[in-house]
């Protein structure tokens, strides 16, 4: 575990306010991406791996723009994949069955990450926990269903961007103060950088199979607060809270 800044002090009866961040961080969700896309790379053997890599990262790039996160994004960027590698569109047939693959992310049993159950129920006798994701509502809330830890967190908040202006937001919404609010999650570019800019506090718990545009180095805060964790647990998160 590595300290950045020591934590802050809580709230006047000695809770924090714990946003925490779903895909990756309470369940798995990335892996089953990267399995549909060494399928689908498997219809182009004779593209050298890292190329067809960064054709895809850089249609994601773009799909992101125009049509934000989620499978129905996802489908589109193997569609536009497909068309940039072939260099045509596909046929009716092999489109459909592209998105089909592309959809099949969405059938597999939710797994949790190690301790996520017990160390939210931990959390949650403590302290206000809100559950803060990207992406599209209905599938992530889905997820959250599918998940059974709905229970433990007084409220929902899924935005379309995870940038300073989203936090400032959910801190003016539910009248929360910067200096006993956490993000907790495991990308850079979402869950850590833009909340320790809108200066909230910050815990980073990485994932080894975080997807590539989440990618960003940590930038260190440069005032008290806000002020940063770095654990290499969701469960450590039971020896600070």
């Amino acid at each position: 575990m590595t300290c950045i800044r020591p934590m802050s002090a809580p709230t006047h009866n000695g809770a924090f306010t714990l946003l925490i961040d779903a895909d990756d961080t309470l369940w798995e969700n990335n892996i089953y991406f990267e399995r549909v896309i060494a399928r689908f790379f498997e219809d182009f053997p004779g593209h050298a791996p890292a190329a067809l890599r960064r054709t895809l990262d850089d249609v994601e790039r773009e799909i992101v723009l125009s049509h934000g996160y989620g499978l129905i994004a996802f489908e589109h960027a193997l569609v536009r994949t497909w068309e940039r590698l072939s260099g045509s569109l596909p046929e009716p047939a092999r489109e459909a069955e592209v998105r089909a693959l592309a959809r099949s992310v969405n059938q597999h049993p939710m797994e949790l990450l190690p301790g996520v159950p017990e160390t939210l129920a931990y959390l949650a006798a403590r302290h206000s926990l809100i559950l803060m994701s990207k992406g599209d509502p209905g599938e992530q809330s889905a997820k959250l269903d599918r998940s059974g830890l709905r229970h433990h967190f007084s409220a929902v908040e899924i935005v379309p961007e995870k940038d300073p202006g989203a936090y400032r937001d959910t801190l003016a919404r539910h009248k929360l103060a910067a200096f006993s609010t956490w993000m907790i999650g495991n990308s850079p570019k979402s869950d850590v950088n833009p909340a320790l800019a809108a200066g909230l506090n910050a815990v980073f718990v990485p994932h080894d199979m975080t997807w590539v545009l989440e990618h960003e180095h940590v930038n260190p805060p440069q005032a008290e607060p806000p002020r940063l964790l770095v654990l290499e647990r969701f469960a450590e998160l039971q020896d600070h809270f």
